[in-house]
This record gives C-alpha cells, structure tokens and sequence, in this order.
C-alpha cells in the first residue's frame, strides 16, 4: 500500500500510511523486510506471476504480446550502494534493469512484469533464481528470461518484442531452432537476400515504397500528435555468417568471430508513421518468424506497443516510484523493493483497464483528487497512469483516517484549529416536508 503513493525525490524512504503505526517504525519495518536474506525474489514474484495467470487467458486472445527492454538505473552519488557497475561512461554507476513485460495482444494493455534482472557486480539478481546468476552479455541474457517466460506456461503462447539491440543474425537462428516467435527492429544497414539479389533492408523497404505496397491500416499517435501508420511486408533470407562479438575476460580486448549457419527465411514487416500531410515521423523495419496468418499490420500493431514499456520504466523512474532515490544500500534489497513497486502498477493497470462502470467512476475521482489535468476529446481517456497513482496516494490515507474519525469531527478539529481556512460548518438543514 505505501508504494501506492507517488513518491518524492527527496522522500528519504517509504511514504507511510496515517494508520496507528508511527511512521518511523513503519520505515524500519520495510527496511528489515528489503535486507531480509530470506526473502528470495522468485517467492517474492509469485503475486505477480499468480495474478498474469489468472489474467492471460482472459485478457489475451491467441498470444501474449512480451516486451523485453533494459533500463539503467543511475545511482552515480550513492556512494553507500555496494555492487554498482559502469552503465554507459566510466563515472556513470548504477544497476541495469531488464524487464520482461507481458501485454494483451487485443489492446495492448500491461498485464504484470514477468521477470525482473537487475545487473550488478557480483552477478544478476532476479526471479529466476534465489541466488544471484553469472552476468552475460546483453543479447546473451536474453534467452534464458525467454525460457523463463516460456516455463511459465500462462495460457497464451508468447510472442517477444524487442528493440534494435537485439538485432542479431547468430540469436535469430537460436530462437528459431527453439520453436520461439519474435519481432525485432532491424538495422536498416543488415545484408539479405530478397527478390533474387543481395541488398540492404533500406533497399528493400524503399523497393516496396516505390512499389506503393505501402498501405495506411490504422490511426495511431507519435509524440501525442495524431498521425497514420503505413505497412508493407515480404520475405528475405538471413544468408550471411553470424559475426559474435566477445569480450575476452582476461585481457578485457574485444574479438569478432563469423558464425556460419544455415539460411534463415523471415518476414521483413516496413511499418512508417506519418504525419496529417504526409511526412514520415518513424520507420521501423521489423523481421519476425510469427505465421503468415498474423497479417503484416497486427506485427506492427504489436511493436508499436512497445513503448507501454517505457512507459512502465518512466513510472518507476520519474512519475510515480522514483526509483533512483532509492536508499536500500544492496541490490538484493532494491530488487526486492522494485519486486514490490510492480505489484503497485499492477493494481494501477488493472484498474485502468477495468471496464465495469464502478471502475470508470473511481477513475473519475482518482483523477479528480490527484489535481493532474487530462487530455479531452473523444478519444482521450480521461486518466493516465500515473495520476491514478497519484489519485491513491489520496484516496488511501483518506479512507484509512476516516476509519479513526468520522467527518463532523473532522471538520469541528479543522474548524477549530484553522477558523480563517477551514470554518465549522452548519448542521444540515432538515427536509421542509
């Protein structure tokens, strides 16, 4: 419940509730429980996974759309944090975070994290083992939280989203031979093989383009600007060598080895996001081995999707926990803590995709007592996450002291109190009839 509040970054700790509990002892309570070495995270994942069980086979039709992403969490002056690591400079310390994410493949909606990794020195500390794991390299840390999705058998197949980084000939051919489904942003500089000759991506999507097979399939936004997206596809073969990239861990030198492998035939999905006049705002080139029957514009439905990720790590970064003003001094006890925020965007997601009309009206004064102005329009939805978030951090404290003090003595206190601000209000009149 206390991650529930939005959070202040110069909040040194947990927001406590207004309950019997004083407050300095609520804090010390969460601090024992996040340093406490008994608390495994795969036991402490179980409500997540519990409640993505419970809501995959309902909220998902055929697949369940899992986004996987890294985010860095940068805590460069917290020198008391043992086990940071160098992110992208030298001075730049912190822990790196990988999220796989699971998504409605009906409307996008979050469901829940379905595995968390938080990078530091001694090793990965995440759901999928009570005991910190050997680091690997970005691209090869995927596959094992892949199987880890799978091995969770949620009621849906998973089709796994992934942005440019994971744009890899050697892990394409990998996944494949697993039987795994993906959709990747490619390099528009990768080598293929399409309509009989050698060329580059960006060939073959200006080929399409010049072909007109690019047809607009939906209204989208981009950067909250109405715009349209265009999507073409065809198929091209991954016919080069892999070439791995290696760091030798002695003498720290960096070392290419070409891979060959057998030709891998994919779908090539061009998706472009243009503006009300016509001026391409993004393009995205996706391959995927999903079947033929999902058509080229569900594929680039789904990685448009892909930013409720950040949109998840926003909400813990800067609009809602604030994670990295964290104090927990570990990484065990700030992935315990981050185990606990994801269960508070759980309840937030759930509520925003709630359809039943109590749900809608308690989204109205969510909205109404965190102060946030919406959007408007017939297509806005009235809230955003997380002014939801906020909207509890009222809601809860005001239910829980109403339960030690009834209005009218609320309002004789204030009254008293503060005369000029908050006047002691008169009896309710009585019914002329």
């Amino acid at each position: 419940m206390a991650h529930l509040f939005p959070a202040h970054r110069v909040a040194a700790g947990l927001h406590t509730l207004p309950a019997l509990v004083k407050p300095f002892a609520a804090t010390q309570a969460a601090w024992r429980f996040y340093n406490n070495p008994e608390v495994a995270l795969p036991q402490l994942a179980g409500p997540l996974i519990d409640f993505a069980r419970q809501e995959v086979p309902t909220v998902c039709h055929t697949w369940m759309v899992t986004v996987l992403d890294w985010c860095n969490l940068h805590y460069a002056h917290h020198g008391s944090k043992s086990g940071r690591v160098e992110l992208a400079r030298s001075e730049d310390l912190g822990y790196e975070l990988l999220t796989a994410l699971g998504l409605s493949d009906r409307d996008g909606s979050p469901i829940a994290p379905l595995c968390l990794e938080l990078r530091a020195q001694d090793g990965v500390h995440g759901t999928r083992d009570h005991s910190p794991l050997p680091a690997m390299s970005a691209l090869d840390g995927l596959e094992p939280v892949m199987e880890q999705v799978q091995k969770l058998q949620l009621g849906k197949r998973p089709v796994f989203i992934i942005d440019r980084e994971a744009d890899s000939v050697w892990h394409y051919r990998q996944w494949s031979g697993r039987g795994w489904h993906y959709v990747i942003r490619a390099n528009e500089a990768r080598w293929v093989l399409a309509a009989g000759g050698e060329c580059r991506l960006s060939q073959v999507a200006a080929r399409l383009k010049d072909q007109g097979a690019l047809r607009e399939v939906r209204r989208v936004e981009y950067q909250d600007q109405p715009a349209r997206q265009f999507v073409a596809q065809t198929v091209v073969v991954l016919h080069r060598p892999a070439r791995q990239h290696r760091v030798d861990r002695h003498s720290g030198k960096s070392r290419h080895v070409d891979i060959p492998g057998v030709a891998l035939e994919l779908r090539l999905v061009v998706s472009e996001i243009r503006d009300e006049h016509g001026k391409v705002l993004a393009r995205w080139l996706l391959l995927t081995n999903l079947p033929a029957e999902l058509s080229a514009a569900t594929v680039a439905l789904w990685y448009y999707w892909r930013w409720r990720i950040e949109s998840y790590h926003k909400l813990l970064k800067g609009a809602g926990q604030q994670i990295e003003c964290w104090q927990q001094q570990t990484p065990q006890a700030l992935a315990r803590r981050l185990l606990v925020a994801a269960m508070a965007s759980v309840v937030v997601w759930h509520l925003a995709r709630d359809a039943r009309p109590q749900a809608a009206q308690v989204r109205e004064v969510l909205v109404s007592l965190s102060g946030r102005q919406m959007k408007r329009g017939k297509s806005a939805r009235g809230f955003t996450e997380p002014a939801l978030l906020a909207g509890l951090g009222v809601l809860i404290p005001m239910l829980l002291l109403l339960e030690q003090y009834d209005v009218q003595e609320l309002r004789r206190m204030a009254g008293q109190a503060l005369p000029g601000i908050f006047p002691i209000s008169q009896a309710p009149r009585q019914d002329a009839t």
